[in-house]
């Protein structure tokens, strides 16, 4: 879907450059792997002609601070738009983001944030593509997590839940755009486009998640669970931040939360206990970052099955540390 979305922002635009999140993941194929930047860029050649980054906002290790610490985002905002610019040929086709950088460690962009960077894409002519493949459908506790800060944006990607297991994903767009697109003789063609079985498929998802709502049921499950983790936060120095929104949140693991070492020994020791006692932890390992672990749970687990997550979660951080002689990261009671 990613590729679908850059390639007729381009068409509509009549322009080539993309711009996207130093930790951005969008894809592994053609111009959506030259705007993933979290991993996979080493080895492969040349990326696409004007493929641009900028630096993701991270609240836990921010780059520019106001007096109190707290990341200044709109400052560097406005760094990293004067550096596209100074790099830019003045062919800006689009920025495509995630509303939360998923493999890029759950970095949520503060509230504000998008709102700002879509003015930033109209003051260049630039459509804002934004790719809900993992926030999309309810994740986040709104149906799509860019509803939170009131942002429409040009072009919509969904993919991963709204297929529940099968290939689907979609693109969507304005009336406008996809008048324009089919103007200039838009073509974006696969061998299972408009397949009727997953089609159908996503259409039962949709009444699922409306028919259980399993929108309302990831704000109330996710807040509790964020709850749980801010608790494990408090008993251990290692948990170095909590973050996301609704059931799509992670679990910095570090040496110390007052230097923010990372420390991807023990985020691996604490992976391999879950494992051992039943819970797989997916961990996203970045350079200058420590551990993430990403709990995306399912829409449907129930509140037992949640509090059981978060018991293992414990027991697993107890048996990572009680690894290590010195025990660093327990925090004082």
């Amino acid at each position: 879907s990613n590729e679908a979305a850059i390639r007729m922002a381009k068409l509509v635009t009549g322009k080539h450059e993309i711009v996207a999140f130093s930790k951005s993941w969008h894809g592994m194929t053609g111009v959506a792997a030259s705007a993933t930047y979290s991993a996979g860029r080493k080895g492969y050649g040349p990326a696409a002609v004007g493929s641009l980054a900028i630096p993701a906002p991270n609240s836990f290790r921010p780059r520019f601070k106001h007096a109190d610490g707290a990341l200044d985002w709109q400052t560097e905002l406005d760094d990293a738009f004067d550096l596209v610019d100074s790099q830019s040929t003045g062919n800006l086709a689009a920025f495509v983001a995630e509303p939360i950088l998923s493999s890029g460690g759950i970095l949520e962009l503060p509230q504000g944030y998008l709102a700002a960077l879509q003015q930033k894409c109209r003051e260049r002519g630039m459509l804002l593509i934004l790719d809900e493949a993992q926030t999309g459908i309810g994740r986040t506790g709104h149906m799509f997590a860019f509803q939170r800060d009131g942002v429409t944006p040009d072009i919509l990607t969904l993919s991963k839940t709204i297929g529940a297991g099968l290939p689907l994903s979609a693109v969507m767009t304005t009336a406008e755009i996809e008048e324009e697109a089919h103007a200039k003789g838009f073509l974006f063609y696969t061998t299972h486009v408009s397949d009727p079985l997953p089609a159908a498929v996503g259409l039962a998802v949709l009444d699922v998640v409306e028919d259980e709502k399993l929108v309302e049921r990831a704000q109330r499950l996710g807040a509790q669970l964020f709850d749980g983790l801010s608790r494990l936060k408090q008993r251990y120095e290692c948990v170095g931040d909590v973050r996301g929104r609704g059931l799509l949140l992670g679990v910095e693991i570090v040496k110390d939360r007052k230097d923010r070492v990372p420390d991807h020994q023990l985020g691996a020791a604490i992976a391999a206990e879950a494992f051992r006692r039943g819970l797989s932890m997916n961990i996203v390992k970045l350079p200058g970052m420590g551990g993430v672990f990403r709990i995306a749970p399912p829409l449907t687990i129930s509140e037992e099955e949640l509090e059981l997550g978060l018991k293992i979660i414990a027991e697993s951080i107890e048996a990572g540390l009680a690894a290590n002689t010195s025990l660093p990261g327990i925090a004082a009671e």
